[in-house]
């Protein structure tokens, strides 16, 4: 007897939601937090709680010979602490969470906003204090004493909080990641993808069917917990991906382009009929940068200062162990091209740039821009550990000084790299060069050529923030201490 053939059973696939309001879902739920998300709530609540019962404790003290708190508004005390603390910093948490500072991906490396939203819940409690009682009100020299304090320990407790969740995240399970980009950008950004271990590429689609629904069939097959596109195609509905992997619980990541980074500092407005972005300067003009120059002055001031003892300990070492100056200066290409001698701790033998010619043949470096060998032969034996360490850097404190360099900003490079530059690259020259920014964080001595280092430098100039700096700073710190990437 002839049976009819059975058509082949295909392995269910995730059912992609029929058509309706893109912003839709078929019920309400909770996005579900992995195990480092809560670990990163927690640890940031308590740091924030503990800074606020530090500067209470410390205001107290300084104010109890003058003008303790009222015994009105001491209902009950708690720990040492009175009731009024009690409410005051649940006050306060709950306006760092409303802030989006524990739950958004990176809201809670905010630390500017942080000492804003504690600025304001002590605006907010004082406005409270006068409505409960016109005639009875916090001593303004505790006001103060713990408005100020409040904010200083917040940004410092985040600042070591964050060193240590950072350092965490590196032994995190890998993320599943679906790479979206043009045929000749896919492999590129998979191998630099591949090359951090957090990471795993999970699936890949061109950009061109980046709205497609058979794409969106793919990234669920891959079961990718982000996306990461580049070169989205221009539609009538720029949010469209957005939206659909919202519906669905996946995170999407654009890589932007310049003009698209500077879309971030706009607010939405429509103007004559027209949906606009305005990017309006802000009210003190220069102020966020004078602070930036001042932060500069003084962080170098005190970092010579205090490092006083370990730069003669350094010398000692260096003369005892290699003939040759202590400190190597070389001419470096800064701010609009300006050439300036750089300090470092020299490292290598004394005539080490004339041997560089030699091993040119042996560069690593992809396009050639850059002059970098894993074991170099020039470098001394206390060289190899100051490198490692990157203590070679400190003596850069005396540019920052006197005005040639800042503390983050884009690495200046040796006028030999800068010759080989393509036109493009030279805008990165446009601002004060740092002794750290966004290429030593990301990657190091690890990118691959110039060109990746000079797009993060232009992402940090189209992208620049004081609060920015501060997570270069904290990230850099996190990188020396444990010796990631440097030789």
């Amino acid at each position: 007897m002839h049976h009819p053939r059975q058509p082949a059973v295909n392995p269910p696939t995730p059912k992609i939601p029929h058509p309706q309001d893109i912003r839709a879902i078929h019920s309400v739920n909770i996005w579900r937090k992995n195990h480092q998300q809560w670990l990163n709530i927690s640890v940031l609540a308590v740091a924030d709680f503990t800074a606020l019962g530090c500067a209470w404790k410390i205001a107290a003290q300084l104010n109890q010979l003058y003008s303790p708190i009222p015994p009105q508004l001491v209902w009950w005390t708690w720990l040492g602490l009175p009731s009024l603390f009690w409410i005051f910093s649940l006050l306060t948490l709950l306006t760092l969470a409303s802030g989006g500072l524990y739950n958004r991906a990176t809201a809670w490396k905010d630390y500017v906003r942080s000492a804003q939203l504690v600025s304001l819940a002590y605006l907010f409690a004082l406005v409270i204090s006068y409505f409960y009682d016109p005639k009875l009100d916090v001593p303004r020299s505790l006001f103060f004493s713990a408005w100020s304090l409040s904010v200083t320990f917040v940004i410092g407790f985040r600042l070591v909080s964050t060193l240590i969740l950072q350092q965490l995240e590196q032994r995190q399970p890998t993320v599943g990641i679906f790479l979206i980009a043009t045929a000749e950008r896919l492999p590129h950004l998979s191998r630099l993808l591949e090359q951090r271990s957090h990471y795993h590429v999970v699936g890949a689609a061109l950009a061109s069917t980046a709205n497609a629904k058979v794409t969106l069939s793919s990234i669920l097959n891959s079961k990718a917990q982000e996306v990461i596109v580049e070169g989205l195609p221009p539609t009538e509905l720029a949010s469209t991906l957005y939206w659909q992997l919202r519906r669905l619980g996946i995170t999407l990541r654009l890589i932007p382009s310049s003009v698209e980074v500077l879309h971030r500092r706009g607010i939405p407005e429509i103007f004559a009929g027209m949906p606009t972005l305005r990017a309006a300067p802000p009210m003190l003009l220069g102020l966020d940068y004078r602070t930036k120059r001042y932060i500069d002055i003084t962080a170098a001031a005190l970092g010579l200062l205090c490092l006083a003892p370990v730069f003669i300990g350094i010398a000692i070492a260096i003369k005892l162990t290699s003939p040759g100056p202590v400190f190597y200066r070389q001419e470096r290409v800064g701010l609009h091209g300006k050439i300036f001698p750089m300090w470092k701790f020299r490292t290598m033998v004394a005539n080490a740039e004339v041997l560089q010619a030699s091993l040119e043949k042996h560069n690593e470096s992809q396009d050639g821009i850059l002059f970098k060998i894993k074991d170099d032969p020039r470098r001394t034996r206390i060289g190899s550990f100051l490198r490692r360490t990157s203590i070679d850097e400190l003596p850069q404190l005396i540019n920052v000084l006197v005005g040639q360099m800042s503390l983050v900003g884009p690495r200046p490079l040796p006028i030999r790299d800068v010759e080989r530059f393509n036109s493009w690259h030279h805008i990165r020259h446009q601002v004060l060069p740092g002794i750290t920014g966004l290429w030593q964080i990301s990657g190091r001595s690890h990118l691959d050529d110039f060109d990746q280092a000079a797009r993060l430098d232009l992402y940090y100039i189209d992208n620049w923030t004081l609060n920015l700096d501060f997570e270069i700073l904290v990230e850099t710190l996190r990188i020396v201490l444990f010796a990631n990437g440097a030789y």
